[in-house]
């Protein structure tokens, strides 16, 4: 029984019994790997190779649990490079189904056959014919294969061997009834079979099924990648893929080189095609994937997925193999700090190469144009170049890509004759009109304000870029971080930190064409300055005298340049040091003006006024701090915070005391007045965040590399694997 129920966690699906098998395979030193199935590998599966035999003498034990393992201490494990280590295959395959093995090695005139089940052997070796190479054979289900490829590659690697097995799972009825649909498998084995194959190029594979004149996959030994790519996925693959390397040889705590191919902008795919060594061991990383995916996804169309080839080395004692039943997983050391490096890599890889993007015309045809104009339906059949027809599209989800076909136009669906407009001769006046004031020349044509907006767009995070344009807004976490949405992924965002970045690159967007914002009254320069002054805990030793020194010689510095920010930035200062405008950086927003007085003092003493670039990149950023979604002055007054709102300070003083408070508290011993302005400015903050500053985000923000590792943007959870763990609970 032990045996059994072990046999059934190593050997899950043909798939896995093939990969195993080959992998054995390539243990045992073949050159040449031959793959046959019968029915997705239900009914045979046979794998040849010219690899190792097993000496006749050896055949008694060779189904014994674990006599096929390599390995003669545990500490053997941690410099293992062969597939195989547990030796179990074989022994299970023997308690689930019936075991044949024909073998012959160098130097002897005949093979010998041997029948196994239950571990042992049921008769004495038999003289028989037999080839050069290695043949596993097994009927009725295909994971047999997997555990006499097992046996034979990794632990005798003698000289030549044939298995067969037949009635696999023929004591477990349960499994061979979740195996009744015989196409499911072959897919993956050829999959499997095209992976090994791109990856051992000095190896001749070949996948076919069983009676078929042709191979699935047939690829031949070569020197090149690029061939053994050609070979198995075509010359249209080829054509679009670029070479990769990365390592990490300098650092003191790991090692690792990764050399590839991974496909451009140009290449266009409905599903992901990532093959991954990790030691010559094909393996899956689902971190690694949605790393290189997440990439990706700001650089490809929507429903097109990359191809990607990697071959990651590292010390055997930084890779833990013992990890999964099927050995389909490794764990490494320092893992996120490898696919860090590897994500980085494909990102400047695709920035730099990415430069050109090819899409496929069509020459316009006149008569169907003339059809189209003519045809009254609601569809339309649409013809391929082959003369076959697809389904009906109906007009209205058509995309017009001729300028002479009316179907598309918006005036097509209007009612009336206001298409008539169009031959108005004010109309294009207007139009000008229009332009000019979404695309105002006098504003633009400094170089260096040019320099800082395609800054900008150089140090763009195309992963962040994805996450900000289709995120859902959530809610807000705390006074500082909001929680957003995007896919099945949760973030936290900090609000002032992408708020003063986004008002920064809207300052230097609107930059001299700002709407104003009119103060009530105007405000002198020379009290706000002071007023700052005196909150700066960095002037706590600066006497009253000196500060307002300070304040005057910036309010001089200010006048002096109030021509040029005002014309810039629509911050206005009379001649009598007021300010009376400020400007509008995001439409329907306010800053907070209890910040005003650290603005001023900012722009008076921080901006670079003698270098024009440098003078509007500080005071950009000046803008942008100002700007920013800071929580307010007042502290929040939910939870802990209304004790902050009591009237009697001194009954505060004691911490136990104050936490009994907030279960007892009385409302005439809290300051309602202040109570109240707190709760307004708490509030109008999340409105704000919800219906100002996201959707500005979506629509204007063009977040930095430098967000992605300064906690700005922190996933917190994936949703499906909440809900795998709350399935489990």
């Amino acid at each position: 029984v032990v045996n059994r129920i072990a046999a059934g966690e190593v050997i899950q699906r043909p798939s896995s019994a093939v990969k195993e098998l080959v992998e054995n395979s390539i243990d045992a030193g073949a050159s040449t790997v031959s793959v046959t199935v019968k029915d997705g590998g239900l009914k045979l599966i046979q794998v040849s190779d010219d690899g190792h035999g097993i000496r006749c003498e050896d055949l008694p034990i060779l189904c014994e649990r674990h006599t096929t393992s390599k390995l003669s201490a545990y500490e053997d494990l941690q410099t293992i490079k062969s597939m195989g280590f547990r030796g179990e295959a074989l022994a299970s395959m023997t308690y689930v189904g019936h075991v044949t093995v024909t073998t012959i090695t160098e130097g002897q005139l005949h093979g010998y056959r041997v029948s196994y089940r239950d571990g042992v052997m049921e008769n004495d070796p038999k003289p028989c014919a037999a080839v050069k190479g290695t043949q596993v054979m097994v009927s009725l289900q295909l994971c047999i294969v997997f555990a006499l490829l097992d046996m034979y590659c990794d632990f005798y690697k003698k000289k030549n061997l044939n298995m067969q097995v037949e009635n696999l799972f023929y004591n477990m009825v349960a499994r061979r009834k979740t195996l009744q649909n015989s196409n499911d498998d072959y897919p993956k084995i050829v999959d499997f079979i095209s992976r090994f194959a791109v990856h051992h190029i000095n190896v001749n594979f070949s996948c076919r099924k069983h009676g078929a004149n042709r191979a699935d996959v047939h690829s031949g030994s070569t020197s090149s990648r690029l061939d053994a790519i050609r070979n198995v996925y075509g010359a249209s693959v080829v054509r679009d893929l670029m070479e990769i390397q990365v390592s990490d040889e300098n650092a003191v705590d790991e090692i690792f080189k990764m050399d590839g191919f991974i496909s451009n902008a140009n290449y266009v795919a409905k599903k992901t095609t990532m093959i991954l060594f990790i030691n010559d061991r094909l393996v899956d990383c689902t971190s690694l994937k949605r790393a290189t995916e997440f990439v990706y996804s700001a650089i490809l169309p929507q429903a097109s997925k990359p191809f990607i080839y990697m071959s990651i080395n590292l010390p055997p004692e930084h890779v833990d193999v013992n990890i999964h039943p099927t050995k389909k997983e490794v764990s490494l050391l320092n893992q996120e700090r490898i696919i860090e490096k590897i994500k980085d890599a494909i990102e400047e890889k695709l920035m730099n190469c990415n430069n050109t993007r090819i899409f496929q015309t069509q020459a316009l045809n006149s008569s169907a144009l003339t059809q189209a104009n003519t045809r009254k339906d609601k569809g339309t059949e649409v013809s391929t170049p082959t003369g076959e027809k697809s389904q009906k599209i109906p007009v209205s989800q058509m995309v017009r890509t001729d300028p002479r076909d009316p179907s598309g136009r918006l005036h097509t669906y209007w009612q009336g004759q206001t298409s008539n407009l169009e031959k108005k001769s004010g109309l294009v006046a207007v139009r000008n009109i229009v332009r000019s004031r979404r695309n105002p020349k006098d504003a633009g044509d400094l170089s260096s304000r040019h320099e800082l907006v395609t800054e900008i767009d150089y140090n763009l995070h195309p992963g962040l870029f994805d996450i900000v344009k289709n995120c859902t807004y959530v809610g807000v976490a705390d006074e500082v971080f909001a929680l957003i949405q995007h896919n099945t992924l949760l973030y936290l965002v900090n609000v002032v930190n992408v708020s003063k970045e986004l008002m920064y690159q809207q300052a230097l967007c609107r930059f001299g064409n700002f709407n104003a914002i009119q103060l009530s009254e105007p405000a002198p320069l020379l009290e706000l300055l002071t007023m700052a002054l005196k909150d700066d805990e960095s002037m706590s030793d600066v006497n009253e005298k000196e500060k307002l020194e300070i304040a005057e010689v910036n309010t001089e510095i200010l006048k002096e340049n109030a021509e040029m920010i005002n014309e810039y930035f629509s911050i206005h200062i009379d001649q009598g040091g007021n300010l009376t405008r400020l400007p509008v950086v995001l439409d329907q927003y306010t800053p907070d003006m209890d910040r005003l007085p650290e603005f001023m003092l900012t722009l008076g003493n921080d901006i670079a006024w003698d270098v024009e670039k440098e003078c509007f990149r500080t005071a950009a950023a000046a803008i942008g701090n100002f700007y920013a979604l800071h929580p307010p002055i007042l502290p929040n007054p939910s939870g802990k915070g209304i004790r902050l709102y009591k009237k009697n300070k001194d009954s505060m003083e004691s911490a136990g005391q104050a936490d009994n408070d907030l279960t007892s508290t009385d409302e005439d011993d809290i300051d309602q007045e202040l109570l109240a302005e707190a709760e307004a400015a708490w509030a109008q903050r999340e409105w704000t965040i919800q219906h100002v500053l996201f959707p500005s985000m979506r629509l204007f923000l063009k977040p930095p590399k430098s967000m992605a590792t300064d906690g700005t943007f922190v996933q917190i959870a994936s949703l499906d694997k909440l809900y795998k763990i709350f399935e489990r609970c």
